[in-house]
């Protein structure tokens, strides 16, 4: 490619008018409110609806709420409306605080605006979601597309396009050059195999197919070649659907090199914007847990020191982001404090355990400490739980990507955990459970998952029969 080429980001029209649509509600919602209280918004008024359109828009970007939900269930969309709104609310709240802006309005008014103005941006995304389909039913805005390449890929973009009505695609059916016996089977997709390449670009060049779809391997260069060419000689839209699920992906994403296209294979989803946020969350939240737990973390120190000798508090190396090595904080709940090249794993009935350290193990309460790793910033509240440094040179040879799992901070609670993957790891099976799990949550990463992790480990830390 030329150097003086690039590629840009594909924006269609809904990209700018679904935001716009939000920010014209909240604005709405708060002049009714307003009026309906007999009074007028005012210059200060105004300025506080902007700054909460704008929080809205920031905060949609982390939520997620800024992309397409048309092939998704509604509940879903207006689940991540309730949330990216609450969190909203919160921040104008601390902002309200600290700068005594709050006391200008009627909490009455405040009140409502607060509760009116997610109903209607839910009604609206869902009257816009209604209006969409009723114009994709009578064909207005759809697209005939064609699939080159009868494969995995192609059959799984197939599906992508039935189970998303919002794409405005009708599926036409598939072309490939390969003989029938060496197709595979296709089981739940209606179309059928309509013919060879060459009959794709008649087709094409017949005016039956708006867009083609080239979902053939990376290998297979001459073929796209051909097919580019041959297609240069109509109208048709032609993209490249790239295989790159041959590859184990680790939350992947698009990204630019002086305009041009990179995909991300293995990355941390945690740069710029979101890691900002996510660290954010973690000192806030893990400084008010910490006032919370003074009282029972000191309970527990004292019941630590006077029920067996040693010290209160056990550090381990263990690996931290990226790989680096951390030290780690825990409530000693055995006899002795293994860091050394071997680490024994703790079993059912381990005579090292403590009694004390046996109920506060059972209960996690041993993992507090590590509070004071999520503010120095070795460790997150959420990730990947951090195996001692012996058991990571242990496995890491035996897990193909174990060692992935260190493309983010480590976390005192993960989806790991709240999944049922805790506890003894005496098979290799166990430890390829987790690290699948841990993979999972890399790739799924948002503040919303975190959020979830969090509240599902308040409910579970007491009742994990696995843990000991």
């Amino acid at each position: 490619m030329p150097a003086s080429q690039s590629i840009r980001a594909d924006r269609s029209f809904w990209d700018f008018l679904q935001p716009a649509l939000d920010a014209g509600c909240i604005l709405l919602t708060l002049l009714a409110v307003k009026w309906s209280a007999h009074g007028v918004l005012g210059e200060l008024g105004l300025a506080m609806g902007l700054i909460a359109v704008v929080v809205f828009l920031l905060l949609s970007q982390l939520t997620g709420l800024t992309r397409r939900f048309s092939g998704e269930a509604a509940d879903r969309e207006i689940l991540v409306v309730l949330g990216t709104w609450t969190l909203c609310v919160l921040t104008l709240a601390l902002v309200g605080i600290a700068t005594r802006y709050n006391e200008l309005f009627s909490r009455a008014v405040l009140a409502v605006w607060f509760v009116t103005a997610p109903c209607m941006i839910t009604l609206v995304r869902m009257a816009a979601r209604i209006l969409q389909r009723g114009l994709l039913q009578r064909g207005v805005g759809v697209r005939r597309v064609a699939i080159a390449g009868l494969n995995d890929l192609g059959m799984q973009t197939a599906d992508n396009i039935h189970s998303d009505p919002g794409l405005g695609l009708r599926f036409v059916g598939f072309y490939d050059d390969r003989q029938e016996a060496r197709l595979p089977q296709r089981s739940g997709i209606p179309a059928e195999l309509e013919g060879n390449l060459a009959a794709l670009v008649a087709a094409a060049q017949a005016g039956q197919i708006d867009s083609i779809l080239i979902t053939l391997p990376m290998r297979a260069e001459n073929r796209i070649r051909y097919l580019l060419d041959q297609l240069s000689n109509s109208t048709v839209s032609v993209y490249i659907v790239p295989d790159f699920f041959v590859f184990e992906l680790l939350h992947s994403r698009w990204t630019q090199m002086g305009g041009l296209p990179a995909v991300s294979v293995f990355e941390n989803p945690l740069y710029g914007v979101d890691g900002v946020t996510k660290r954010a969350a973690d000192f806030v939240l893990a400084s008010a847990a910490l006032v919370l737990a003074a009282i029972p973390m000191f309970l527990i120190a004292i019941a630590v020191k006077w029920t067996s000798p040693g010290p209160v508090f056990f550090r381990q190396r263990r690996y931290g982001l990226d790989g680096r090595e951390i030290r780690v904080w825990k409530f000693r709940s055995m006899r002795s404090c293994d860091d050394g090249a071997v680490v024994k794993q703790a079993t059912k009935g381990d005579s090292r355990i403590t009694p004390v350290g046996a109920f506060i193990r059972k209960t996690s309460l041993d993992e507090l400490p590590q509070l004071f790793n999520v503010l120095e910033g070795s460790m997150s509240l959420v990730g990947p739980r951090p195996h001692a440094t012996a058991h990571n040179e242990q496995y890491r040879g035996q897990i193909r990507g174990y060692m992935l799992r260190h493309k983010v901070k480590p976390g005192i609670t993960g989806l790991a955990q709240v999944s049922g993957s805790r506890g003894e790891t005496d098979t290799l099976d166990k430890m390829q459970q987790r690290i699948e799990l841990d993979h999972q949550y890399i790739r799924r990463w948002s503040l919303w998952l975190d959020l979830k992790i969090l509240a599902k480990t308040l409910l579970v830390a007491w009742r994990q029969p696995e843990a000991y």
